[in-house]
């Protein structure tokens, strides 16, 4: 007993134990879903190798002196923004997105090293020198360190990567203390652009509403006219990057709110996705027997639809177990950061989680018809080398942070 109760005093495995239980289903699902595939029936030993890889990582950042992260915070950015900028001119493209960088057999996302190298360089910019989020020039830099990757991302273009890096950028802002009137200013933007899909009319009802929430906040013209400004300029640079996005993107976003309007083209994963779920039943028709799965009706089915395959094969049950995996993660996640006793490791803890739960939620709703279908994994589960070594590191520092927590006190 106090050998078990030293270990979870240095090592959270109410965290470790669920990841790993996601990690196996995950393996389940890929070779389930490509071991008759023509293409890909080599996918599950490549998910393996790089869950083995994964785990040694996780190890070596669990092990690693816990300022280390600081230090690489900005570092870490810059390069991912360099590879940003490269994988632009030099990568290769997948699903219409210029997104994959090769180094000799070995291929990887850019994009998903940015994200904690986004994480970690935005927690330490808001603790630096004890920021004051609720400046509208410190609310610009942060949410520049957030805009200027999602900027280089939709690029490539990868809309639902971008998405994530908002989701984030918001996130930590938020978490960082930021008063109404800043929040506000934060989130105004989003329902102009909102507001403007639905036609000009419900455009200009949300900019009446903006300038009499700037009227009541009672700020000075200054501050005041910036925020109209900026909130005029959202509707016109959303409208270009909608236009700047290609058919494909644009029809999913179409199909969404319609995924009937085409069943057999924009909305025939999504609704292919539903069948096969609901088709599970409550027990599922047990591994290797899904039909949507073995008679490979879905594309592709090992990375953003990963979540169907558990449904059909294992029913109610599978899926459920999954939720309730991912519901103990998030919320241990949230506990663990009343223990971090530095705001920087708060913020850190706080954007994994906006992270990984955005990933998951944005998936699952994929997967079930009530979110677009944007191209996200599923974090654990979904094939992909690169996001798995981004999570289990991202995992590793979570528990860093735990097992350095009562060095603070």
């Amino acid at each position: 007993m106090q050998i078990n109760y030293k270990l979870q005093d240095k090592f959270d495995l109410s965290i470790f134990i669920p990841v790993i239980f996601l990690i196996i289903i995950g393996l389940m699902a890929v070779y389930s879903s490509t071991v008759n595939h023509p293409i890909a029936t080599g996918n599950f030993q490549k998910q393996l190798s790089w869950a083995i890889v994964s785990l040694v990582a996780f190890f070596v950042v669990y092990s690693i002196p816990q300022q280390l992260f600081k230090m690489l915070a900005v570092p870490s950015f810059i390069i991912s923004l360099v590879l940003l900028v490269v994988v632009l001119f030099a990568g290769k493209t997948v699903y219409g997105s210029k997104s994959w960088m090769s180094i000799g057999p070995f291929g990887f996302q850019p994009s998903e090293f940015a994200k904690l190298g986004m994480i970690l360089c935005l927690s330490h910019w808001l603790t630096y020198k004890n920021r004051d989020i609720n400046n509208i020039k410190d609310i610009g830099i942060a949410l520049a360190i957030g805009f200027i990757p999602i900027m280089l991302i939709l690029l490539e273009p990868d809309t639902g990567t971008a998405i994530v890096f908002m989701i984030i950028t918001l996130s930590l802002i938020y978490w960082s203390g930021i008063s109404l009137f800043g929040l506000f200013v934060v989130l105004s933007p989003g329902i102009v652009i909102i507001a403007s899909l639905f036609g000009t009319a419900p455009f200009i009802i949300a900019l009446l509403l903006i300038l009499v929430a700037l009227i009541l906040f009672k700020k000075d013209l200054f501050n005041s006219t910036t925020v109209f400004v900026m909130n005029l300029g959202a509707s016109f640079f959303f409208d270009y990057i909608f236009r700047f996005l290609k058919p494909h993107q644009q029809k999913r976003i179409e199909s969404f709110l319609d995924p009937a309007m085409d069943p057999l083209g924009s909305g025939y994963n999504a609704l292919q996705a539903k069948l096969a779920i609901g088709s599970g039943g409550f027990t599922g028709k047990g591994f290797l027997q899904g039909n949507q799965t073995q008679l490979r009706f879905i594309p592709e089915q090992w990375t953003d639809f990963i979540y169907c395959v558990v449904g059909e094969e294992f029913g109610f049950i599978g899926s459920l177990f999954v939720l309730i995996l991912f519901l103990i993660i998030f919320i241990r996640l949230l506990n663990i950061t009343n223990f971090a006793k530095d705001r920087f490791s708060v913020l850190t803890i706080v954007g994994i989680l906006s992270l990984l739960f955005s990933h998951f939620a944005i998936n699952i709703g994929m997967n079930v018809g009530i979110t677009p279908v944007i191209g996200l994994p599923l974090p654990f589960l979904s094939y992909g080398g690169s996001s798995l070594l981004v999570n289990m590191i991202m995992i590793g520092i979570v528990l860093n942070i735990y097992r350095n927590r009562k060095m603070h006190t």
